[in-house]
């Protein structure tokens, strides 16, 4: 039985206490969430939250809605929080992720067979996770357990968790399609709102964002950002996502995805339109100035260009000419050469990150300092390089169990890659899925987004991509093995 058949039962029960309690209660959540919404921050916004709360109960009847919904949130709201505080403020995320959590917990209780489906890659996710939890633990031998990083800390578990969530709902390649449909169509929708804010004077887009105050969004002219944050230098692109390395962030994975289903028999996007979201997301990235997104998505082209689609080669060659001839975009190729050479500010002061973190590492070689804090005073927790952050708050130890859940990840992939090459609907996706996951490895040389406690949403972007790519290659394996004899 299903979760959305469960909760018919219970509305339709021949038992009418059952159905008029289940009803009544209902509509006292509903009267008691549209008063306080109404009475905190106006009719306007009431009514949204009430379209909200329908969406809820809409995420309650399929999990594909809640997919859209926790997707939706980490590509166009992803720092958005309610309006209320009940001991910590929830964000949207939090409660997206809850209702897909929750209806999936509802089809196991329900459902007749309760199997659970772990894939050979699921050990080493548990082992990164307990070791997660061990490293948290011994750290707070030296640093005080506050309320912020408990429920942060909380929120990344929840993220890696949500890779469990994904194999083991995601198991036919038409959920499959229509799951990475979204974030297509989501991360470009985000890109057209960094492109417009970016091309509409400066004070209208200050105060676009800044409408964004009522979900917990920062305000004033600092909604704008700027290379090195200097206004008499070229501004960067934002959208929704606060900062432009975020928002690279969340297009380098996305166009990773969506580059292979250009050259697709049957693209999930007519081409005609994917073209030209395609481009949108690509002037948007370059916009964010975000180099090490960049990088992530050269490097996830150049892997898919090699091993599948060659003529990816001729559109990444035209790319690069393009960028270097072009004037309009020379300040560009400065910008990324002078981040090579190490000549600009931001670049020194990572080198500088580079250093103090390798330096707390030998310190505390094993399982790190944890997630609260440093033991020292000359030293902190915090690098632009995913795996030197690992390493700060899980040690070597922990850095090891994470590569060898990567070195595990593509040696499924290698294995499965000629199965793949017949399924006509599934190679192209399963080729996007994995180039992301290049894409957020490389970009994670530069970045530290897909493991830090204060952008939860990245973290579940990440986990997202993996246990899609793992889906893709279960579905691939068990498609072969039903077909033989």
């Amino acid at each position: 039985m299903s979760s959305q058949d469960w909760l018919y039962r219970v509305f339709t029960s021949r038992h009418r206490w059952l159905s008029a309690l289940a009803a009544l209660a209902l509509t006292l959540a509903l009267a008691v969430a549209g008063g306080f919404l109404l009475a905190a921050v106006g009719p306007l916004w009431a009514a949204v939250g009430v379209a909200a709360l329908a969406v809820a109960l809409w995420m309650l009847r399929d999990i594909e809605v809640a997919y859209a919904a926790v997707i939706g949130v980490i590509c166009l709201l992803p720092f958005a929080s309610f309006p209320f505080d009940i001991g910590f403020t929830p964000t949207f995320l939090d409660a997206t992720l809850g209702a897909v959590f929750l209806v999936w917990l509802l089809q196991l209780l329900t459902a007749r067979r309760r199997q659970i489906v772990v894939t050979s890659l699921g050990g080493g996710v548990l082992v990164f996770l307990l070791l997660a939890l061990t490293a948290f633990v011994l750290g707070l031998g030296h640093a005080p357990l506050t309320s912020y990083v408990l429920r942060h800390f909380a929120e990344i578990l929840l993220s890696v968790l949500f890779f469990f969530l994904v194999v083991n709902t995601v198991r036919e390649t038409g959920r499959l399609e229509r799951l990475v449909r979204w974030l297509i169509l989501f991360a470009f929708v985000e890109a057209l709102i960094g492109v417009v804010l970016y091309v509409i004077p400066d004070e209208m887009a200050m105060r676009a964002l800044s409408m964004l105050r009522v979900v917990g969004y920062p305000t004033g002219p600092g909604v704008l950002r700027y290379i090195r944050d200097d206004p008499s230098l070229p501004q960067r692109a934002t959208a929704t996502s606060v900062d432009p390395n975020v928002l690279g962030s969340l297009l380098n994975l996305t166009l990773a995805l969506s580059i292979p289903q250009l050259l697709a028999h049957r693209p999930l996007i007519r081409r005609r339109y994917l073209v030209p979201m395609v481009g949108v997301m690509l002037l948007c990235l370059g916009l964010s100035f975000s180099r090490g997104s960049m990088v992530g998505v050269g490097a996830a082209i150049v892997v898919v260009a090699t091993l599948r689609y060659r003529k990816l080669w001729w559109i990444l060659l035209a790319g690069v000419v393009l960028l270097a001839l072009l004037p309009q975009t020379q300040v560009y190729v400065a910008h990324f050469i002078a981040g090579l050479r190490g000549e600009d500010l931001a670049t020194r002061m990572r080198f500088g990150e580079y250093k103090d973190a390798l330096r707390l590492i030998a310190r505390y070689p094993v399982l790190g300092v944890g997630f609260a804090g440093s033991p020292d005073v000359d030293t902190y927790i915090g690098v632009a390089n995913v795996y030197l952050l690992i390493a700060e708050e899980m040690g070597l130890v922990g850095l090891f169990s994470f590569l060898l859940v990567v070195v595990g990840f593509f040696v499924r992939f290698w294995r499965t890659r000629r199965l793949v090459a017949r399924e006509e609907r599934l190679e192209p996706l399963w080729w996007g899925l994995h180039a992301a996951v290049v894409g957020a490895l490389v970009g994670g040389i530069f970045d530290h987004y897909f493991f830090n406690l204060d952008f939860h949403h990245s973290a579940t972007l990440f986990w997202l991509i993996v246990g899609l790519a793992t889906a893709a290659t279960e579905i691939a394996r068990s498609t072969h093995t039903d077909e033989s004899p």
